[in-house]
């Protein structure tokens, strides 16, 4: 023991101390100066409010805050094209110079489905299956049929087009539906102003025909029709229903 206490007091031991104290210390401070310098501590910058910017406004303020991004896109129908609505990490949180922002923009370019079976389907059945797959009923086409509001077929761009065809999302398509009166019963035409030859050529072609005539009449080949019964505010008649004609020269 006494040996080791006369070490401790000798210079040679003092010297070592020293030396070794130095080491640590240069230790320390290139450790904490290495990760001080690696992860840029004190260089922490908040993440902007990029939600509801155009990406090219988004973009802009990233370059300018020093930091990365990456973008990636999601279809929404009724939306503007090209703003971001999803940002990671949020606003506000603490990130380091450099850190990579991820974006979620709205694109214009609209993913193409395919169309659902709604064929016999009333309308309103119909309209929720279109509205699930993100299609919408542009307009309505009746026919004669005695299964009223009943989906018969289906039309996109004027054209008739079956379940399974690929079409955008978000598309307006047209609904030929039944109006429930029958295939023997027929819209009335419109005559007036037509001469009486005109007149019967239109009724002939719907299986119609000419009923009574009145009116002052003085040239039948030129005279008019001023008045017709039934008119065509009601709609539909059965097939063979006479029409009656009221015609003038005037």
């Amino acid at each position: 023991m006494s040996k080791l206490l006369l070490y401790l007091r000798t210079d040679v031991f003092r010297k070592n101390l020293i030396y070794a104290l130095i080491t640590l210390i240069v230790l320390f401070l290139v450790v904490y100066f290495g990760l001080k310098i690696y992860t840029k501590h004190g260089d922490a910058q908040e993440v902007p409010v990029l939600k509801g910017l155009t990406i090219s406004e988004a973009k802009q303020i990233l370059d300018k805050a020093g930091l990365e991004y990456k973008i990636d896109s999601v279809y929404q129908m009724d939306a503007k094209p090209g703003l971001v609505i999803e940002q990671d990490p949020e606003a506000s949180a603490l990130v380091k110079g450099g850190r990579t922002i991820y974006l979620t923009i709205i694109t214009q370019v609209a993913p193409e489905i395919a169309l659902p079976d709604v064929i016999e389907k009333n309308l309103i059945e119909a309209s929720a299956i279109l509205k699930n797959h993100n299609l919408k009923i542009g307009d309505t086409i009746y026919i004669n049929d005695i299964a009223r509001d009943v989906v018969l077929g289906i039309q996109f761009g004027g054209q008739k087009i079956n379940a399974g065809r690929m079409i955008s999302k978000g598309s307006s398509i047209t609904v030929v539906l039944g109006n429930g009166k029958g295939a023997n019963e027929v819209e009335v035409p419109m005559l007036l102003n037509l001469t009486l030859s005109e007149a019967k050529f239109a009724l002939q072609g719907l299986g119609l025909h000419i009923g009574a005539i009145s009116g002052a009449i003085t040239d039948s080949t030129t005279a008019r029709v001023i008045a017709q019964s039934p008119d065509s505010t009601s709609r539909f008649i059965s097939i063979g229903t006479p029409i009656n004609l009221t015609l003038s020269n005037d």
